[in-house]
C-alpha cells in the first residue's frame, strides 16, 4: 500500500494533472499528455521525437506570424479532464451539449444515422458508431480509441503522408495532438453516409491539436465531413491540426470541412492526401474566421490517379486568409483540378497560395487551376501567389485568375428586377461561391447560406436585419 502511494506521488511530480497544464511547451507537457492517455511506448517515442524536431525548427517569418507576433509558449497545449467518452447524448455535460446543439449535431445524427464524433478543446467528449458501419467492417472512432484498439493500423500510417519534420507545425501537432478522427474503410466497401466530426474550442488562450487519419483500401469509397467552431472571447487561441488521407488503388476519398472560427484565433492546419494507382481525393475546404494559413495537398503517386481541391475563404476586418492548394504529380496520366474562391470585406486580406508540381517521373499529367478574388470595398485586398513547377513529359497545366469588385451594373440590373440592394448583393455573392458550395451536402449547404449572410452583416456589406428573399 505504501509503495503504491509512493508511486502515485512520484507520478504527480513527473506529470501534470489533466486539468492543470501550464502555459508553454516542454518535454514534461508532452510526456504528461501521453501518460494521461496511457499510450503505447512507440507513440510516446513518436511524440518525443516530434518535440525535438519542433524545438530545432525556427518560427516562420512570413504569412501572419510577424504581424501578429504569435508566441506558442503563451498557450496551454492540453485542456481536459480525461473524461470517459460517452455513448449517449444524455451522458454529455449540459454546457458542452448546448454548444454542440447550436451546431446541429443531433439533427445531423438523426438524418444520417451515422457515426459521429464531437471534440471539445483537447478531448473527444462523445463518440458513437452505428451498427450499420460496423457490419460493413468500417472503423470510425476518435484517434485515441484507434491508438488503443487498432494500434497496428495507426502505427503503419501515422506520419507517412505528413512527416513529423515536414514543417514546424507538423512537429508541433505530432508532439501534443489530442483527439481527432480515425476512419478505415475495407476493400471494396463504400460508406453508406458521410462520417461526421465536430471540433469546438472553448478555453481561452489554449491550443487545439486534433489529428485525423483516414484510410480507404482498394476499391473503397470514404466520405467524411467536419465542422469547426470556437467561443468568441478576448483571449486568442491557436489551432494546428494534421490531417492525413490514404487512398489506395481505385479508391475514393471525399473530405469536406467548414471551419468557422472566431476572428482572434490563429489557424495553421496541415492537410495532405496520398493517392495510389487510380485513386482519387477531393478536398472541399471552407474557411471563415481566424487568421489562417492552410493549403490542402494531394500527392498523385500512382498512375491514373486524380485529385480535386475546392477552396473558399472569407477575410473580414483584422483577418488574413492565406489559403490555397498543393498538388504534386508523380505517376503517369495523372489529373488534377484546383478551384479557389476568396471574398474580402471590411479591410480583410485574402491570398491564394498554390503549388502545382509535375515531377520528372510524371508523364502526360494535366492540371487546371482557377482562382477568383472578390473585394467588397476599397480597403480590402486580394492576392494570388501561384507556383507552377513543370517537369516530366507531355504535361499540360492551365492557370487562370481573376480579381474584381462587386459589379455595379449587376447590382443595378437586379434591383431593377425588384430585388433590394441587400438581396442583390447576397445573390451575387452566393453565385460567386456556388462553384464550391454546390459540392456540400444539403445540411452543410443550408448552413453555408446562413453563414454567408452573417459574414456580410458583420462586415457591414448588408444590413443586419434585412428581410431577405434570397435563400
Amino acid at each position: 500500500m505504501a509503495q503504491a502511494t509512493e508511486m502515485l506521488l512520484k507520478d504527480e511530480e513527473r506529470y501534470y494533472r489533466p486539468d492543470n497544464f501550464p502555459k508553454g511547451l516542454t518535454k514534461k507537457v508532452v510526456e504528461s499528455i501521453s501518460h494521461i492517455k496511457n499510450e503505447p511506448s512507440w507513440l510516446t517515442e513518436f511524440r518525443l521525437k516530434a518535440f525535438q524536431i519542433y524545438e530545432s525548427k525556427p518560427m516562420p517569418t512570413w504569412g501572419f506570424f510577424p504581424q501578429f507576433k504569435v508566441d506558442i509558449d503563451e498557450y496551454v497545449h492540453y485542456i481536459g479532464g480525461g473524461h470517459k467518452k460517452k455513448k449517449s447524448w444524455d451522458e454529455v455535460d449540459p454546457e458542452v451539449l448546448r454548444s454542440f446543439e447550436k451546431l446541429g449535431i443531433p439533427e445531423h445524427e438523426r438524418k444520417y444515422l451515422a457515426g459521429i464524433e464531437a471534440m471539445n478543446d483537447s478531448e473527444t467528449v462523445y463518440a458513437n458508431v452505428k451498427k450499420e458501419l460496423s457490419d460493413l467492417g468500417i472503423i470510425f472512432c476518435d484517434i485515441d480509441t484507434a491508438i488503443r484498439e487498432y494500434s497496428d493500423i495507426v502505427r503503419k500510417y501515422i506520419g507517412t503522408v505528413v512527416p513529423i519534420g515536414d514543417n514546424k507545425f507538423s512537429a508541433l501537432n505530432s508532439c501534443v495532438f489530442s483527439g481527432g478522427s480515425f476512419a478505415y474503410v475495407p476493400k471494396g466497401v463504400k460508406t453508406p453516409m458521410p462520417l461526421q466530426a465536430y471540433f469546438k474550442v472553448t478555453a481561452a488562450s489554449s491550443g487545439q491539436y486534433e489529428r485525423t487519419l483516414l484510410i480507404a483500401e482498394d476499391g473503397a469509397e470514404l466520405e467524411y465531413s467536419e465542422g469547426c467552431s470556437s467561443v468568441q472571447d478576448k483571449g486568442t487561441n491557436f489551432h494546428t491540426a494534421v490531417v492525413e488521407l490514404v487512398a489506395h488503388r481505385n479508391s475514393k476519398i471525399f473530405y469536406t470541412t467548414i471551419q468557422n472560427w472566431k476572428k482572434n484565433m490563429y489557424n495553421w492546419t496541415v492537410k495532405r492526401g496520398l493517392c495510389h494507382e487510380a485513386g482519387h481525393i477531393t478536398w472541399t475546404d471552407v474557411n471563415i474566421g481566424a487568421n489562417t494559413i492552410k493549403y490542402p495537398g494531394i500527392i498523385l503517386q500512382g498512375d491514373h490517379s486524380t485529385g480535386d481541391i475546392l477552396s473558399l475563404a472569407f477575410a473580414g476586418s483584422g483577418q488574413i486568409q492565406d489559403t490555397g492548394a498543393r498538388i504534386v504529380h508523380v505517376g503517369k496520366n495523372t489529373r488534377s483540378n484546383i478551384l479557389a474562391k476568396g471574398v474580402s470585406l471590411d479591410g480583410g486580406i485574402n491570398s491564394y497560395r498554390g503549388l502545382v508540381k509535375f515531377t520528372s517521373s510524371s508523364s502526360d499529367a494535366y492540371s487546371h487551376v482557377k482562382c477568383d478574388g472578390l473585394m467588397m470595398d476599397d480597403r480590402s485586398q486580394s492576392h494570388a501567389y501561384p507556383y507552377n513547377d513543370v517537369s516530366g513529359k507531355n504535361g499540360s497545366l492551365n492557370y487562370e485568375a481573376t480579381v474584381s469588385r462587386i459589379d455595379e451594373d449587376q447590382l443595378f440590373y437586379l434591383q431593377s428586377r425588384g430585388l433590394s440592394e441587400d438581396d442583390a448583393k447576397l445573390l451575387i455573392i452566393n453565385g460567386f461561391c456556388e462553384g464550391i458550395t454546390k459540392h456540400l451536402n444539403v445540411e452543410y449547404s443550408v448552413e453555408m447560406t446562413r453563414l454567408i449572410r452573417m459574414i456580410l452583416e458583420d462586415g457591414k456589406v448588408i444590413s443586419e436585419h434585412s428581410n431577405s428573399v434570397v435563400a
